[in-house]
Formats: C-alpha cells, sequence, structure tokens
C-alpha cells in the first residue's frame, strides 16, 4: 500500500517547450537562404561583365582575327555583311537569267560621257557584255548605245549600288524604289539621219542631289530586269587629267 501511494503522489516532470527551438531554426534556414541569394546575384553579375565586356587583349584578337571581320560584338553576323567585302568593278554586264528573256534583247552596250576620256581609250570601246564603260563623272551627260532587236520598252534604272543583286530579279520597278537616282528611256533614234551611231537615251547625275559613289545600272524591258552594271561615279572634275592607261585601271579596281 505505501507503494502505491508513492508511485501516485510522485511530481511530474515538466515538459520543455518546443517553439523557441522551432522559431530558431527558421530564422536559421531564412538567414541561409538570403545569404545563398547574395552570392549567386554577385556571381551572375560578375559573368556578366566577363561575357559583355571582353578585356582589351581580347578586343584586340577579335579585331585581327579575319574570321571575326564580319561579326558584331556579340558574335553573330551583321545585317550589312555582304558589304564587308569592297565593291570591284569589272566593267562586265551581269546578265539575269529570266525563262523568257530573249538573247537578242541585249546583245551588247556601248556606253560614252562627255567629260572623262576619249575615242582612243574608254569613250572608244565598241559594244559589249564584257568590257564596258563604267566610270563617270558627276554633272557628265552619259549616252547609250545598245546591240539590240528591241526598238523600244528598254530603259536603264540609275539606283545606289545594293549588294543583293537577286533583289532586281524580282523587284517591281518605280520612282519610290530605295536608291532610286533617275531612269533612261533607251528608243531606237528613227528620226535621227544616222540612228546606227546615234545615241538612244541619255542622263546626267545633279551634283547637288546625288553623291559620288558606286551605282548600278538596272537594263529593264519591259518592266523586268535583265542585265547590272556595276559603275563608280566621281565628283566632278576628280577625274580629270587622268591618262587613258590610268582610267583603264579605274575600270578593273
Amino acid at each position: 500500500m505505501q507503494t502505491n501511494t508513492l508511485r501516485n503522489h510522485t511530481t511530474p516532470v515538466p515538459r520543455t517547450s518546443a517553439a523557441p527551438k522551432n522559431t530558431f531554426l527558421l530564422l536559421l534556414a531564412i538567414l541561409m537562404l538570403v545569404f545563398l541569394g547574395a552570392c549567386k546575384k554577385g556571381s551572375d553579375e560578375q559573368n556578366t561583365s566577363t561575357t559583355d565586356q571582353p578585356s582589351g587583349q581580347e578586343q584586340a584578337v577579335n579585331k585581327d582575327d579575319p574570321k571575326a571581320k564580319n561579326m558584331d560584338t556579340k558574335g553573330s553576323k551583321t545585317a550589312g555583311n555582304q558589304a564587308a567585302e569592297p565593291t570591284k568593278l569589272t566593267g562586265k554586264l551581269n546578265i539575269i537569267n529570266l525563262e523568257d528573256r530573249d538573247p537578242s534583247i541585249l546583245r551588247g552596250v556601248r556606253i560614252m560621257g562627255n567629260s572623262i576620256g576619249s575615242q582612243d581609250d574608254i569613250n572608244g570601246k565598241a559594244s559589249s557584255l564584257d568590257d564596258v564603260r563604267n566610270i563617270f563623272e558627276l554633272n557628265e551627260w552619259i549616252e547609250f548605245y545598245p546591240d539590240t532587236d528591241a526598238k523600244y520598252a528598254l530603259r536603264v534604272w540609275i539606283l545606289k549600288h545594293r549588294d543583293d543583286q537577286e533583289y532586281y530579279n524580282k523587284t517591281k520597278f518605280s520612282d519610290m524604289m530605295p536608291g532610286f537616282a533617275t531612269y533612261c528611256d533607251l528608243h531606237y533614234p528613227v528620226d535621227n539621219e544616222d540612228p546606227a551611231n546615234s545615241y538612244w537615251g541619255n542622263f546626267y547625275l545633279n551634283p547637288e542631289e546625288h553623291k559620288a559613289g558606286y551605282y548600278d545600272f538596272v537594263f529593264t524591258y519591259e518592266g523586268k530586269a535583265i542585265a547590272v552594271l556595276l559603275t563608280h561615279f566621281y565628283n566632278e572634275g576628280e577625274l580629270n587629267g587622268k591618262s587613258g592607261a590610268e582610267l583603264e585601271a579605274l575600270m578593273h579596281e
């Protein structure tokens, strides 16, 4: 009986509350997350700085690397990638192959000017598709003598040079098109006393409206491009004093 009495009157051991311990662990977890987030942000900023801002040594290597000349600072091809290579004159007409194009439409052409050259050099060239005068000056009257069976519906569009020559094969020509300078209609000189030796059309580029540089002569028939000649217009008087050999050299840069 004594044993039972003692058992019934034993003082219970108090339980320690878990709330303070759980609060401490929660705060510790929050501090760890904040610390990890700050570390990650600092690492990302360092990586971004390293990627977008290469060192001076890296920039020098990229600049001198031939493979990088056509790339922008992020390594992608530039929009003007084709223009990276210098434009070169050849004096050759680029014939556009259309399925319905008759080769007799343009067998060749002779182009003359009244400012530079003479009959002994670039102004005396015979009608050709491969050796056509292609250098001129602003304000110089330029005359066309085409070798063709078509007496009408021929036109030459003078446009600022563009690298994507395929554009001419699919475009619809108008005086609103990009790079437009002027155009020249070519008509058989039936009213001339000597039509075989008379020009079919002429034009000039006004230096007050146009700048020196590269232009395309786009020959069209019934509105469709049939040939393109790359040309170079110099400032008025810039070619004065050039010999025939020097002018010929400029035609084949």
